[in-house]
């Protein structure tokens, strides 16, 4: 404070409060108050464990370097030992096929009979009786048809062969007596007629005798139409061809319905015969002449079907190849008596081929290159050689070849594209023979 500068002005103290007024607070003030001494040696002690600490961390940091060194250290070894190591390969011994071939194919059921029915006259349908999924036999009767018009045409020409009946009648005795009147000018002496009247008479006989023929053609023709509306009539009763079930009725009370099988005729009904069955199976052609001759052995079931297969054998085949789908249609009879199956299902249809003692491998020894299908054989010393090989059948997992392998031929399985020729492997295990199956 300088000597010139004014004095400042006296601050005003606050009255002092005494603690008697407030002994709680003061109490509790006290009683809350942190003690602000520390122990000499406390300071020393922190040091030592933060010194502590960070020695922990460096030993564990530097025994974790070393780990993984000596780690990938390993690994990198055990990668250069493999990659020096032969290739490891999975081998399947070749051996000749001794069992039945089961061969599994798609194929399409198919009613032993089945029949579009359709109108044969005009009419209106004037009631049904067998809908879909009735049973029916060869002659029940399906639907009737009123015929208003056929019924007109076939009372006219009952009447017109009443006619020319009654017209044949009158002819019959124009020709008697024609006959008789002939008979006795041509019979009378010489001199009492004229040789013209006999002329005549004969004259009048032969063209009685012509009109009489022409009156039993009239008869004879509206007898025929008589019989042709009445067989039409008949038609009014549309009935079953054969025994069978109905599986389609396009027809109710009151249609008209139009005579023909045109693609502007309806149908009235379709009906199918189930039992016995035809199966339809395409044979790929590399397997047609297995299956060219009737009686091979097949087993039929259903997709996804329940139970033991339905047994049944060939009895038919095309003895053609499909040139669009390079496939024979085969054809399997079957006798459904449970009626398990039905027209229209797709099946799976087991072959049993006989065998023709070629070696059979799995398809997976194959290897398609660009000199054909091979094989990857181990040889001596454990070395790959590669082989060309002729395959006569594909059972789809499983091929029998013709030529290019012998039976004990160990062969490897998935062979990797960087396998060569002359390569040395490992061989992980002598597999047996493959056993028998279909695609």
């Amino acid at each position: 404070m300088q000597p010139n500068d004014p004095p400042e002005p006296a601050r005003e103290r606050p009255d002092p409060v005494e603690p008697a007024e407030f002994p709680d607070d003061v109490a509790r003030t006290e009683h809350d108050a942190v003690s602000t001494s520390f122990d000499p040696g406390t300071g020393e002690r922190l040091k030592a464990a933060v010194k502590v600490i960070a020695i922990v961390l460096l030993v564990g940091f530097v025994a974790v370097r070393v780990v993984r060194f000596f780690h990938d250290r390993g690994i990198a070894r055990a990668g250069e030992v493999a990659v020096a190591a032969p290739p490891l390969v999975d081998v399947v011994v070749a051996r000749a096929a001794t069992s039945d071939q089961p061969l599994v194919l798609p194929g399409q059921t198919a009613a032993w009979f089945e029949s579009t029915v359709y109108a044969r006259v005009n009419g209106y349908v004037a009631r049904w009786s067998a809908d879909i999924g009735d049973a029916v036999k060869r002659g029940q009767v399906l639907a009737t048809i009123d015929t208003p018009e056929l019924d007109a045409e076939l009372g006219e020409a009952r009447a017109e062969l009443q006619a020319a009946e009654a017209q044949l009648v009158a002819r019959q005795a124009e020709s008697a007596f024609s006959k008789t009147t002939n008979e006795r000018w041509r019979d009378s002496p010489k001199g009492v007629v004229s040789d013209q009247e006999r002329e005549s008479k004969r004259s009048d006989y032969e063209a009685s005798v012509a009109k009489l023929r022409a009156a039993e053609a009239q008869v004879a023709l509206d007898r025929a139409r008589v019989d042709r509306f009445g067989a039409l009539a008949r038609f009014k009763q549309v009935t079953a061809p054969f025994d069978g079930t109905v599986t389609e009725r396009r027809i109710d009370v009151g249609n008209l319905v139009t005579a023909g099988s045109g693609s502007t005729t309806t149908p009235l009904y379709r009906i199918s015969q189930g039992n016995p069955l035809r199966v339809f199976v395409d044979v790929p052609q590399s397997l047609a002449s297995d299956l060219m001759t009737p009686g091979v052995p097949a087993e039929v079931r259903a997709k996804d079907a329940q139970g033991a297969p339905i047994v049944g054998a060939t009895a038919r085949a095309a003895r053609a190849i499909n040139p669009q789908a390079r496939t024979m249609r085969v054809e399997v009879d079957l006798a459904d008596a449970d009626r398990a199956l039905v027209p229209g299902m797709y099946v799976l249809v087991t072959f049993k081929l006989k065998p023709h003692g070629l070696i059979e491998v799995p398809a997976a020894a194959l290897v398609f290159r660009a000199d054909g299908p091979q094989v990857a054989r181990v040889g001596a010393g454990d070395r790959i050689e590669f082989s060309s090989v002729a395959i006569a059948r594909d059972n789809g997992s499983l091929v029998e070849l013709a030529s290019g392998v012998t039976a004990g031929d160990r062969l490897v399985l998935n062979v990797s594209s960087q396998v060569m020729r002359g390569q040395r492997v490992r061989v992980a295990a002598d597999a047996p023979a493959p056993a028998s199956g279909g695609r």
